[in-house]
């Protein structure tokens, strides 16, 4: 809505540069940035409004409160890859190997990858709550495709479930683990880190150094 040219909405308590942003997406901007530098707990409500460029009464016509927003947040850090998981498990024109090297390349750039380490927040101890079920499935249910990619690759076809279920832990937790190595050397090209780590699974799930170039290419 505009008067005489100008933007007119909710009160702001304080002028931000425009963003482009809808409420919403202020409110996960700001989160995003204040959780994973100040702390979930430390960062107030208040905090969150007044980041966001609102009043803290306006902020929830759009949020519930920061449960929502951490919620929000970690489920967007799982389900891109969900889908990209699924789109690969269920694409049967290309070899197994390729397919995983791309899942995990693509995963650990989205863990790494934008200003804040928002894979951060899995550590913590708020995210056991059952509040944060959503998520929780979603990883469950990308973990699952993790194994599945795995299963169909050639050194794992004949593993028994016990060793194919351990494998895929392993590989798994080699992913999400770049949230530490991201956290610590946050100066590191986030893609050659997410090659590497592609690289590494793949060795994991036993595929042959020479086997490399072409499952990058796949």
């Amino acid at each position: 809505m505009s008067v005489n040219g100008k933007r007119v909405g909710r009160p702001r308590a304080q002028q931000r540069p425009e963003s482009g942003l809808s409420a919403r997406e202020e409110l996960l901007a700001a989160a995003a940035e204040l959780f994973t530098t100040h702390g979930y707990t430390a960062t107030t409500t208040r905090a969150l409004a007044e980041r966001a460029g609102m009043r803290q009464a306006s902020m929830y016509h759009y949020v519930g409160g920061k449960e929502d927003l951490l919620a929000e947040l970690l489920e967007g850090t799982v389900t891109p890859s969900l889908t990209l998981a699924r789109r690969l498990l269920a694409d049967g024109t290309r070899p197994a190997e390729a397919r995983l090297w791309e899942l995990c390349r693509s995963d650990a750039e989205l863990l790494c990858a934008g200003p804040h380490n928002l894979g951060a927040l899995y550590l913590l101890p708020e995210v056991a709550s059952p509040r944060f079920a959503g998520f929780h499935q979603a990883r469950a249910a990308l973990k699952s495709a993790y194994t599945d990619l795995l299963a169909a690759t050639a050194p794992c076809a004949a593993l028994p479930p016990p060793a194919l279920a351990l494998r895929g832990d392993l590989l798994f937790a080699l992913v999400e683990g770049l949230i530490l190595v991201h956290r610590t050397s946050p100066a590191r090209p986030v893609p050659a880190l997410a090659a590497a780590a592609a690289d590494a699974a793949l060795r994991l799930a036993g595929v042959p150094d020479d086997h490399l170039p072409a499952a990058r290419e796949g």
